[in-house]
């Protein structure tokens, strides 16, 4: 008759999968004629399936008829008479017996289990010094637990050569939907839980129990907050403070950790009741010591550039935070992003595209950007502008992913504007991919005509957005990786980085259009970026067909665009995202249609019921002029409506703002007082006719017209350059 433990055993073994490697390492060393290593240390975070293993180790020791010892490091205190009597025990042996005598007669091969070694981290020096020594040669010992071997492990040159250290790692992503299949998981639920458990047993294990119960239909972390607390008490037993679990979270919710990044986002001001000096957190409990803190988790990686969590560990410990403290949440996402806000403006070169990455990465928690992007700690390549010894590598590429027809519009271009090309190196200093800015209202009319994809976006703007005086617009005409095109890379990453950095530096630009070769695969994301799809811009060359997205930098510039990522930061595939900017959407006006809504604002200065439907209520100077009034208010403490770009009395009141200021500009220059004078005494301060006026300025009526006119067309000149700058 089978026995539960039989039955138990069976069942562990039918839902285990993965570790091919492991195993196979474990079962040549104890099937070798001499043990290639003595001992065997399994490391990894917690759940991540090292008691899994070891139990699997047992089961080979047993079916080979090995004599083998299981000692669970949990169960036992952590001192030496503790072991040696837990030893005792387990082999069955007398009161009187040694164990240590025992095992070192042993001439058979014999393994010796030691499971949660964390839990005795206290006996590492006696078992390496004054244990293990004495054992019989024909002894394996593996040891688990959450942390690597201590250096006095790693820096003994005898324990060196007799030691292998094995890091435990999540299963891929194939095991892992071997494991999911196994436990009867819909096929539909596989993605969603591998995005969330990235691998991890524990997790997976955990996910697959909630689908058996029936509690769940669609998988979503914040909806099992049971699995999420079980696998956070697996990652950290405890946690010393509250300021220490606020470094934690921080931790997770940036891409990388220094020291100056945790120091100024737990910046809570505090106050020194003795000296009445502010101070902040990071101060009082020192930044250093919580920093070192957090190195010292077996679930935090250190890279050369900061610290980073196991992707599950991020995903778990931003979970708990977003279902318990969802406004704190946004605060973190609101300190992060202020502190790379001010680094942009110091830093450049490689640095700006680190920082720049950084940013993004607070948008990480929405799927439709996540998958966009690969958020390793840093990329080896280099941003380098074009050399003439690049251009064969670089036209190879787009021949490859493209045809020679378009790398012959790629060589027309190259000669034409080889200063808006931007090369990505790999360490060997080769071109690993490349990005082709195509400045549309700088090329001929022969050059445009030549590229489908150029002309195609030129006559749009012809058609639909015309350029003012002073504006460009750019088309982003070649883009790829020499390996991968234009799929997720470390290359395609750099590449829209590189994007970003573009639009925000390049003065005048009015308008960008990004084509693509599988548009549709890229909707989500760049929609989330609130670039529209332009289908009347699409183009083909030598069948291959480009769909293009475009954003319109006049009506949501730069600022604005910023303002809109920032109310989406905190935002999942689940919740609505709003492109929308704040207030209405802004008009882009011809210096015509400009000059006539001037002129009209002008002779209506004084009746806020006849600005209100002026066209320059929703030019971007007006909504700058409103932007700073609000500062304004807020800086002094003033009262500010909840919304208050959506105020109608607000918006006629920066437009009469923003007039008077053009108005009196005029008074610094000498030459055009007079002009100022006719104006003021006109539309600002205004007399009861035109004749009174020039009364009042002691003028004729005809040099009053004529400075009047002037002065008007001077007011609108220095709108327009504000406007179009």
């Amino acid at each position: 008759m089978t026995s539960l433990l039989q039955r138990l055993s069976a069942e562990r073994n039918r839902k285990f999968v993965g570790r091919e490697r492991e195993l196979e390492l474990f079962l040549d060393a104890i099937a070798s004629r001499e043990l290639p290593f003595h001992i065997l240390h399994v490391f990894g975070p917690g759940g991540v399936g090292k008691t899994t293993l070891m139990q699997q180790f047992l089961r080979f020791c047993e079916r080979s008829k090995i004599s083998t010892i299981y000692v669970e490091g949990r169960n036992i205190e952590a001192a030496p008479e503790s072991f040696v009597s837990t030893l005792r025990s387990l082999m069955g042996l007398n009161e009187s017996d040694s164990p240590l005598h025992v095992l070192a007669q042993r001439q058979e091969r014999n393994v010796i289990l030691i499971d949660t070694y964390e839990a005795i981290t206290q006996l590492d020096e006696w078992l390496r010094e004054g244990f293990l020594p004495h054992l019989s040669i024909n002894t394996l010992i593996v040891i688990a637990g959450r942390n690597p071997p201590s250096s006095s492990w790693c820096s003994d040159p005898g324990w060196q050569a007799l030691m292998h250290t094995l890091p435990l790692r999540n299963l891929t992503p194939e095991q892992s939907q071997t494991y999911l299949t196994t436990r009867d998981i819909p096929t539909t639920q596989h993605q969603a839980i591998l995005e969330f458990t990235h691998g991890h047993p524990l997790a997976l294990s955990l996910v697959a129990e909630v689908f058996a119960q029936g509690k769940e239909i669609s998988f979503q972390a914040e909806s099992a907050p049971n699995v999420v607390k079980t696998l956070l008490s697996r990652f950290i037993k405890e946690v010393p403070t509250p300021v220490h679990r606020m470094a934690l979270e921080a931790c997770a919710v940036i891409r990388l950790t220094t020291e100056a990044a945790l120091n100024q986002i737990l910046a809570v001001p505090q106050k020194n009741t003795l000296a009445g000096e502010a101070h902040s957190l990071g101060e009082i409990l020192d930044v250093h010591d919580l920093f070192e803190w957090l190195r010292g988790l077996s679930f935090i990686e250190s890279g050369q550039l900061g610290l980073f969590p196991h992707d599950l560990a991020r995903e778990v410990l931003i979970a708990d935070l977003r279902w318990r403290d969802s406004e704190f949440y946004n605060e973190l996402h609101h300190r992060a992003r202020q502190y790379y806000t001010k680094r942009l403006g110091q830093t450049q070169g490689q640095e700006k595209h680190r920082v720049l990455l950084d940013y993004i990465f607070l948008h990480r928690d929405n799927s439709a950007i996540r998958s966009c992007f690969t958020w390793g700690e840093q990329s080896s390549l280099l941003t380098d502008s074009l050399r003439e010894t690049d251009k064969t590598a670089l036209l190879g590429m787009v021949a490859e992913y493209e045809g020679e027809e378009s790398a012959k519009i790629a060589d027309r271009w190259l000669k034409r504007q080889p200063q808006n090309v931007v090369v990505f190196r790999d360490l060997h200093s080769e071109p690993a991919g490349f990005a082709m800015m195509v400045a549309l209202h700088t090329a001929t009319v022969e050059d445009l005509s030549a590229d489908p994809g150029a002309l195609a976006s030129w006559q749009y703007l012809q058609t639909h957005v015309p350029l003012r005086p002073s504006e460009g617009a750019t088309i982003f005409r070649f883009w790829m990786a020499r390996d991968t095109y234009q799929a997720v890379s470390p290359t395609q990453s750099l590449i829209f980085i590189n994007f970003v950095q573009y639009f925000q530096k390049t003065p005048g630009l009015a308008y960008t259009f990004l084509p693509c070769a599988q548009a549709d695969s890229w909707t989500a994301m760049l929609n989330y970026f609130d670039l529209t799809r332009l289908s009347e811009t699409d183009f083909t060359v030598e069948g291959r067909h480009y769909g293009v997205y475009g954003h319109d930098w006049r009506i949501v510039s730069p600022a604005a665009w910023k303002e809109i990522l920032a109310r989406k930061e905190v935002t999942t595939a689940g919740e609505s995202v709003d492109n929308t900017p704040v207030g209405e959407p802004l008009l882009v006006l011809s210096q015509p249609e400009f000059v006539e809504a001037v002129q009209n604002a002008l002779r209506n200065f004084s009746c806020p019921d006849v600005l209100q439907n002026n066209p320059l209520m929703r030019s971007r100077s007006v909504h700058e002029m409103l932007s700073g009034l609000v500062k304004e208010q807020v800086a002094t403490k003033a009262s500010v409506n909840e919304n208050p770009l959506d105020t109608l009395g607000e918006r006629v009141n920066a437009l009469q703002n923003l007039v008077k200021q053009a108005v009196e500009y005029l008074q610094s220059s000498p030459r055009d007082e007079k002009l100022y004078r006719a104006v003021y005494r006109t539309y600002l301060n205004p007399a009861p006719t035109q004749e009174q006026a020039a009364e009042l300025l002691d003028l004729p009526f005809s040099t009053y017209r004529r400075h009047l006119k002037a002065g008007m067309t001077r007011v609108t000149d220095i709108l327009w350059q504000r406007e179009i700058s």
